[in-house]
């Protein structure tokens, strides 16, 4: 199980007071980053996180030449057209918004014949990211035409109910829209058949069983947030839910919780015995994201526990030997950043500090020394494994304060 994380050999917490102006020369094992007041490190890492973004769209639409094949969020350029909204949400640079455009009409065309329909790795995605561009560049006949296309999405009725390419997946979008542009910009009359086809979908795989809902990909009864359970009740407390479906999701909740691992991971599936994964895909990090939307929506104090202990696990076990979003050290990292938003406490702020830190420091070394995976697709926004890659809006988060993260609409949130 280890070879799949480096120990954690950070210190627990460290709080800014016993700072010292002038730090003294950390040992091997320190961080000389994770040194610095937060200030100071915010300004570093955006440093950091412009010069990734450039590198990020040189790799995938300069050298392309502006031609794209994957236009998913996923792996594709609308990933690329999400790092530049994001930064220009920090930097307010008009060239970032106007590259982002570019990019976001490219994979239009790309996706004109596809057949999916999420936000992460389908048509949903682009049309609803393009119409929030158009929206900031107040052109209303772009949005308009955006936003009639988005309305034009037909979803098929043999459409899983997962995140990255069912039904929830559809809704992540709506609900994005709907925060980045206005209340019923999708209304709740459409997206209402959606979370009844859902709702139904659940209880039926569930057939009166122990957990309320339960749902099915590729045969099998996943509980993450790629694929199962996490995901789906997440995007699910963004609904306008009715009293029973309410208590059906709080009951799946407290399924899972009473049926994780002793480790306080979660399986990856029902029935699973492997407790192997920490990633937000897989395991803690994606169910710690779900049970701190619950303990917001529901304020349950049994949720914001097993947040609190699902966390310990991704401190614990989540300095993975890969670098992404979804099965990564920057997914995990939003752990703690929104355990620190619900909570206020610091430490949770370090911690996300910390694993930051540990990927700005070491992660070029360790992949040229072969003890971290390189990656595939190195400068994808989910699945990219090098430095470049999803690390770079990892940073633009971080730098806005170290507060909370402001990806939520990368990770199992739509209202970023």
């Amino acid at each position: 199980m280890a070879d799949r994380f480096f120990p954690n050999e950070m210190p627990n917490f460290v709080p800014e007071t016993s700072i010292a102006v002038a730090p003294q020369e950390p040992t091997a094992k320190d961080s000389e980053l994770l040194s610095l007041p937060y200030a100071t490190l915010a300004d570093t890492l955006k440093r950091s996180a412009f010069v990734l973004k450039q590198t990020v769209v040189n790799e995938t639409w300069g050298l392309s030449g502006k031609r794209v094949q994957d236009y998913t969020l996923y792996t594709g350029a609308l990933g690329t057209a999400y790092l530049l909204f994001k930064a220009y949400q920090v930097s307010k640079n008009d060239s970032d918004l106007k590259l982002c455009s570019d990019i976001v009409k490219a994979c239009d065309s790309a996706a004109r014949d596809s057949g999916r329909v999420t936000f992460i790795c389908g048509r949903a995605g682009v049309c609803a990211l393009a119409a929030v561009l158009a929206n900031n560049a107040g052109d209303e006949r772009l949005l308009d035409r955006y936003l009639t296309q988005f309305k034009e999405i037909k979803l098929p009725s043999d459409l899983p109910d997962e995140l990255l390419y069912g039904r929830v997946g559809f809704l992540w979008a709506c609900s994005f829209l709907n925060k980045h542009i206005g209340k019923e910009t999708i209304s709740t009359t459409r997206m209402r058949a959606v979370v009844d086809e859902t709702i139904k979908s659940g209880r039926r795989l569930a057939n009166k069983g122990r957990c309320p809902l339960m749902y099915e990909w590729h045969g099998k009864k996943y509980w993450g947030a790629a694929h199962g359970l996490a995901g789906i009740m997440h995007v699910l407390m963004d609904m306008d839910l009715k009293p029973d479906e309410v208590e059906d999701v709080k009951g799946t909740l407290r399924y899972m919780i009473k049926n994780c691992f002793p480790s306080g991971n979660y399986p990856s599936s029902e029935g699973s015995e492997s407790d192997r994964l920490v990633h937000w895909c897989h395991g803690a990090p994606g169910v710690t994201l779900t049970l701190v939307k619950a303990a917001e929506v529901f304020g349950d104090k049994e949720f914001l526990q097993a947040a609190v202990d699902a966390g310990e696990v991704v401190w614990k076990r989540g300095l993975l030997k890969r670098i992404g979003i979804c099965h990564g050290i920057s997914g995990n990292t939003y752990v703690f950043l929104a355990l620190y938003r619900l909570t206020g406490n610091v430490e949770f702020l370090y911690r996300a500090k910390a694993f930051a830190c540990f990927l700005h420091e070491k992660a070029q070394k360790l992949i040229a020394e072969g003890k971290m995976h390189g990656g595939d697709r190195p400068y994808s926004l989910f699945e990219a494994q090098s430095h470049a890659g999803k690390f770079g809006i990892l940073l633009l988060t971080l730098s806005q304060g170290l507060g909370f993260l402001n990806l939520q609409a990368i990770i199992v949130h739509p209202n970023g």
